[in-house]
Order: C-alpha cells, then structure tokens, then sequence
C-alpha cells in the first residue's frame, strides 16, 4: 500500500484531494492539519505548522510518503494583504520546512506543489501560457512564487522530484469563502448584492473535481525539472457572468446585481489559462454553479 501526504487538507482543496485519495484503493492517506481544523478521515494526521519534529512523527505513523500534495499554505490576495508576514510564514517558510525535510528523510518522494495563477499578475491578455513571465503584484502571489523558486532549487540541487500546479478560479461543493460563497449569502439574505469591481473582469473557473485529477495528473509527471501544469480551463468567464448564474440559480434576475466600479488590490483584469495539454475539463460552469448554489441552500448556509 503507498503512502500519501496531503498538507492542508482540511481546507476546500486539500479535503477533496483527501476524499478522492481514500476513494482509490492502495492507498493510506495522511499528513498536516492547521492547527485549529479538524478532518473526518481514517488517515494519519498531525496538526500545526509544517517542521521538521511534525514531519518525522507523521512518518513514524503512517510510513514514508510516496508523493506528498503541498496544499498548506495562505488563502487569499486579501489575507495576505492584511498580514504578509503570516502569509510569508505558512506558504514560503511551510515549503522550505517540508523540502528540508524530504531531503534528508525522503528524497524519493514526489511533491505536487499547489501554486496560483497569482504569479502570473497583471498585464496579461488572453489566455496565459505557463512560459509567460510572472509579474505578480501582491504579497500572495510574490509568496507563491518564491515557494515555487524554492522547489525548482530544490529540484535541481537535490533531484527532488517536483511538480508545479498553477491553479485558477477553483469552485465547487464546500467552498465558503471568495466569490460564489459572497454572492450566495449577500443574495439569500438581502435579495440583491454589491460587488467590487466592474463585472468585466475575466476569470477562468475550473471544477474542483477537476482541479484534483488535474493534481493527480501533475503527480504522475513529477521529476527533477519542475515542470508546470496550468490549472485552468482557458475558457474566459466575466465576474458578472459567474454573478449572473448565480442569481438565476437562485431564482433571481440579474437586475439584483451592482458593481462598485472600483477594483480591488492586488486584484488583475483577467487571468485565463492556456489549458494543460492531454487534461480533461468535464464539469460544464452553469452545471457546477448550479451545483454550488444547491450545495449551498441545502448545507453551506449557516443556520439564521
């Protein structure tokens, strides 16, 4: 049976890549909880920040990893914002701990580093190729990126073998924070919403079932090059047509909606992938949004 780690896998990715892992037999999944989550699986976990003590205790429990999908890290353009220095801490400081740790007590391991399209920044038009260059302009994205520097150094000093997967817009059941979730509680509760920016904003949203096959894919590829995967559709969806599906998902038009006008920081125009070349995107968006909207009236509201 191998063993896999999954790093923040009580968050919205990392439970779905857990779920999906424990679906597949062969397998004994495990790995690192934030401290305050918690995560029902049968798996071994640990919980607080990545280190070295932590790492070698997970091994002791579950045996040594054969791949490992690096999901801890920060959460958003606006968290990091708010506090660069804790978001520098879980995604830069988090990385270096966990490839230290695999070079002195795994260097066989594969690693699936989970980055974002927020290295890619501002300045982009059309779809975004995974040799374009990164300009990114907020702290999350600056972090990301020097994660992603930190295991190519590590890739080429140490023959880690690594895999590299820039994720877009990810949306799906579970998600309760950024957009949908907004949209869907501003909506429920006042029958109508306000929005930051313009509405014509371009993002590329893809299915999370999607994403973690995507992961899956990027993992089976992992080697001492780093090489990239571009996780995204390459389909370009307005902020006020993903707004648009969620109102009439809701039952309402899509007079309900305003945008302020005023874009937020850190905040690019369009992010839209070139799509991975041999990955499927099964998951139509008015299909996954309706799903979401459903998922949300049944489960995600909070009570009152």
């Amino acid at each position: 049976m191998s063993t896999v780690w999954v790093t923040g896998a009580a968050g919205f990715i990392g439970s779905h890549v857990v779920s999906y892992l424990e679906s597949s037999k062969g397998r004994h999944v495990g790995g690192v909880l934030a401290a305050s989550d918690t995560l029902d699986s049968v798996g071994s976990w640990v919980s607080g920040k990545i280190d070295h003590g932590k790492l070698s205790r997970l091994a002791e429990m579950s045996g040594s990893p054969e791949t490992i999908y690096h999901l801890a890290g920060g959460s958003s353009v606006s968290a990091s914002l708010a506090d660069p220095a804790l978001d520098f801490q879980r995604t830069v400081v988090s990385t270096a701990s966990l490839l230290e740790w695999m070079r002195r007590h795994a260097p066989e391991a594969r690693l699936v580093f989970v980055s974002s399209a927020a290295v890619y920044g501002a300045g982009h038009a059309g779809q975004i190729s995974k040799e374009a260059p990164t300009r990114p302009f907020s702290p999350y994205g600056f972090h990301k990126q020097a994660a992603e520097l930190l295991c190519r150094s590590s890739a080429r000093s140490f023959g880690t073998r690594v895999a590299i997967a820039r994720l877009f817009s990810v949306y799906g059941t579970g998600l309760r924070k950024q957009l949908l979730w907004d949209l869907c509680c501003k909506l429920t509760r006042d029958g109508r919403a306000r929005l930051a920016g313009t509405g014509s904003e371009l993002r590329d949203w893809a299915h999370i079932a999607d994403v973690v096959r995507l992961l899956e894919y990027a993992a089976e590829r992992a080697s001492n090059e780093a090489p990239i995967f571009n996780g995204g559709t390459g389909e370009a969806v307005s902020v006020r047509q993903i707004a648009e599906l969620v109102a009439a998902s809701l039952g309402l038009p899509a007079s309900v909606l305003e945008f302020s006008g005023e874009v937020r920081a850190g905040d690019p125009f369009s992010l839209v992938a070139v799509p991975e070349p041999g990955t499927a995107w099964r998951t139509k968006l008015p299909e996954g949004i309706a799903d979401y909207v459903e998922w949300f009236r049944n489960e995600g509201a909070e009570p009152g």
